[in-house]
């Protein structure tokens, strides 16, 4: 481990990865707009170091992990690929529950299909409305794990009290919670996890990507010191959540080459002591 890199279970990845849910259509729904771009998006992000991809057989429902295997496949030997379950989509787009065993094991094998790989690194659990048993759920993966199809297990969208409780029938090696400069609900299980020395990934690290106006990124504070730091809002932002902890790792999400050049590079700004004041002050 450097301090570039953190463990995610049994491998080490970089600390700024690649979130693919904005490679399918709008709402992580549907085809992506431009399938040349999506696919060169991917190469792009693995020659810019790159090694460690947040992906679902939902997002599409299986455009995004179709793309991944055609971009990337044969897989570079370094590179991690994390997936979830507990989801679905319907005919509309509309989010839905799957969180039964057998929808849990179900998930996992349309990953395994549209990836293309027979051992998925790590999966996420992720809990919809808090989840219906966490206990049969969590039993679930860890048979799965058992039978080799994952070799990590994850969770997304949990408590603190649900993380305390997993860790204590099974290893964890990854946590996926909303986080960000103005959504800090979950910083009491970054530090959790930061003292268990297990992976925490933020989603939405720049704001939600489901529309609308940005209110992470227009905040006139982060603006105002993107400008005194000669760098862009995102850019301030994926540095604040570097800085929290040494166990972030980021997962930031795009469609356009631009974009992924600007959050790579993310990793260069330095936070000084007067941005680092009045980020934490940030509250909408």
């Amino acid at each position: 481990m450097t301090d570039d890199t953190f463990p995610l279970g049994d491998r080490s990845v970089r600390r700024i990865g690649f979130g693919a849910m904005q490679l399918a259509g709008p709402g992580a729904f549907g085809p992506p707009r431009d399938r040349d771009a999506a696919l060169d998006v991917l190469r792009k992000a693995v020659e810019l170091g790159v090694n460690h991809i947040d992906t679902a057989q939902y997002y599409g429902p299986d455009y995004v992990n179709d793309l991944i295997r055609d971009a990337l496949s044969p897989y570079p030997d370094d590179l991690v690929l994390v997936s979830k379950v507990g989801a679905a989509r319907d005919d509309a787009g509309r989010w839905l529950p799957a969180m039964r065993p057998e929808q849990l094991r179900a998930g996992v094998h349309d990953n395994l299909r549209s990836l293309g790989v027979d051992r998925l690194d790590a999966v996420n659990l992720r809990l919809m409305d808090g989840g219906e048993d966490f206990d049969v759920e969590l039993e679930t993966m860890i048979s799965l794990r058992d039978e080799g199809l994952i070799a990590g297990i994850g969770l997304s969208n949990v408590t603190r009290e649900q993380l305390v409780h997993a860790v204590q029938r099974t290893e964890i090696v990854c946590v996926q919670n909303a986080l960000n400069l103005i959504e800090r609900q979950s910083m009491s299980l970054l530090r959790e996890c930061q003292e268990l020395g297990i992976a925490f990934v933020p989603f939405f690290p720049l704001g939600s990507a489901f529309g609308g106006v940005n209110r992470l990124l227009t905040h006139p504070d982060l603006m105002d010191t993107a400008d005194r730091l000669e760098a862009l809002p995102s850019q301030v932002a994926l540095a604040w959540l570097l800085d929290l902890a040494p166990n972030v790792l980021l997962i930031p999400g795009t469609s356009t080459l631009g974009h992924l050049v600007d959050n790579m590079t993310a990793r260069r700004v330095h936070l000084d002591d007067d941005a680092r004041k009045v980020l934490d002050a940030i509250a909408l």
